[in-house]
């Protein structure tokens, strides 16, 4: 039986912060009845699948890339590289990566790339899960470090809100400087 990994990111569209990827491979009994695409479960739902996942997996495996490498190389690269990462943070190593979108990773494991597998494919709705809560752990924990950017509420995503907070105060230091900032009327 071929050992399929899936593979998301969580993070392409924020204006702060880090990009996350996981990579996860599914045991046959898992019970994908919880599992869906991790924007539309409710943060409450994600955390209750994130410790199933975690603690049913065959292996999982979560990588990051910085606000800075995200400048440096522009979004979709820092994404591949957090990929990247995450597969190689697996105890397991996979026959086949399943990706979610239309690029894969770098990578010397045989890989597929699907458009909306987060919607679609088992392990890969485990992947988004983890790499949503895996970032918004990490938003909500820097907030205390810059509390007046209120990351736990928005996780640097681009609202009206927080929009607004960086043109008052300026950048903050998780800030995606190559990324445009807009009024937020």
């Amino acid at each position: 039986m071929e050992l399929l990994c899936g593979v998301d990111e969580a993070g392409r569209g924020p204006l702060a912060g880090p990009v996350t990827a996981a990579a996860v491979i599914l045991p046959a009994d898992f019970p994908i009845d919880i599992l869906a695409d991790s924007k539309v479960l409710s943060e409450t739902r994600r955390r209750e699948a994130e410790v199933v996942i975690k603690a049913k997996a065959v292996a999982w495996g979560v990588g990051w890339a910085s606000n800075d490498e995200i400048d440096k190389m522009n979004i979709l690269q820092a994404a591949l590289l957090a990929m990247r990462r995450a597969v190689n943070a697996l105890t397991v190593r996979p026959d086949r990566l399943l990706v979610d979108g239309i690029y894969c990773p770098c990578c010397d494991i045989p890989s597929t790339a699907i458009v909306k597998g987060d919607a679609t494919v088992p392990a890969i709705m485990a992947a988004s899960i983890l790499a949503k809560t895996a970032r918004d752990a990490w938003m909500e924990s820097y907030a205390l470090r810059e509390p007046a950017y209120m990351f736990e509420k928005h996780k640097g995503y681009p609202t009206a809100e927080h929009r607004r907070i960086i043109l008052e105060r300026g950048p903050s230091a998780i800030q995606r400087r190559t990324f445009k900032i807009t009024s937020p009327e």
